[in-house]
């Protein structure tokens, strides 16, 4: 088991912020990064497709024989994540319970949550918060326009900065102290949030908490790959092109060869 691959997977391309970080915090762990970008974005669709899709990009990767299946997309994880659980004889971590576990260690109870509208509605942000800090203040907004912007790579532009004044003035009423990125795409956009929020406020990327799961997980089931392959591999559900050069910007770097295949 240890010598197999980690499986991440998400609905595009948002998801790689979850690979950047199990790739710096793990770098001698064999990846495989599967979007499913033909069918981009989940965040819209119906708790039962995302499910659908959800179970499908997990069984093409399971069919890699991972030792480990990452949900590296908040919708998918909002609400499909039992089902993957109940489905797969291995791990699977999502990005919602880290993340909650690092937003309730805020220090005046009030919580912001900001993500897409399905992961927004199905409210698993608050509850997990909820579970460790039941006493929480939580504000939370759909800010749909954020994932395009960090695509174009406008995160740091002055359209971005009107998009978030208008999206995060609940949260400034409610004097949140702990923000929590709730869409893989965010962390794209820390400058911006801290910008309109102020630095006091705690932003929790739950890539980076996501990439301390895995290793934790992996450090207590010793499953730690001893002969650091580092192998890093790419599948898309659609013609790569725009996902390669996204992903580029995510990343930092080129990624390689980029595999289209049919999942489903």
């Amino acid at each position: 088991m240890r010598h197999r691959s980690v499986g991440i997977f998400d609905s595009g391309v948002g998801g790689l912020t979850v690979f950047k970080e199990i790739s710096c915090l793990l770098p001698g762990e064999n990846l495989i990064y599967l979007g499913d970008t033909a069918r981009v974005p989940y965040g819209t669709k119906s708790v039962e497709t995302v499910c659908r899709y959800a179970l499908e990009a997990a069984e093409f990767l399971v069919d890699k024989g991972v030792k480990l299946l990452v949900v590296a997309c908040n919708t998918a994880s909002a609400v499909a994540l039992p089902s993957l659980r109940e489905r797969f004889q291995l791990p699977v971590i999502g990005v919602i319970e880290p993340g909650a576990r690092r937003a309730a260690q805020s220090k005046n109870r009030k919580v912001g949550v900001i993500g897409t509208e399905g992961t927004i509605n199905s409210s698993r942000y608050p509850e997990a918060i909820r579970v460790l800090l039941p006493d929480a203040q939580i504000t939370s907004a759909a800010c749909p326009l954020f994932v395009p912007l960090a695509e174009e790579g406008w995160a740091d532009h002055e359209v971005a900065r009107l998009a978030a004044r208008e999206y995060l003035q609940p949260l400034l009423a409610s004097q949140v102290d702990t923000l929590v990125l709730g869409c893989t795409h965010y962390p794209l956009l820390r400058n911006t949030l801290s910008h309109v929020l102020g630095d006091s406020v705690v932003l929790v990327d739950s890539a980076e908490e996501t990439a301390k799961s895995v290793q934790q997980l992996f450090q207590q089931q010793g499953l730690l790959n001893p002969q650091n392959g580092g192998q890093r591999t790419f599948f898309v559900t659609d013609v790569p092109t725009r996902f390669e050069r996204v992903g580029r910007a995510f990343l930092g770097h080129n990624l390689g060869q980029v595999e289209q295949v049919q999942i489903g």
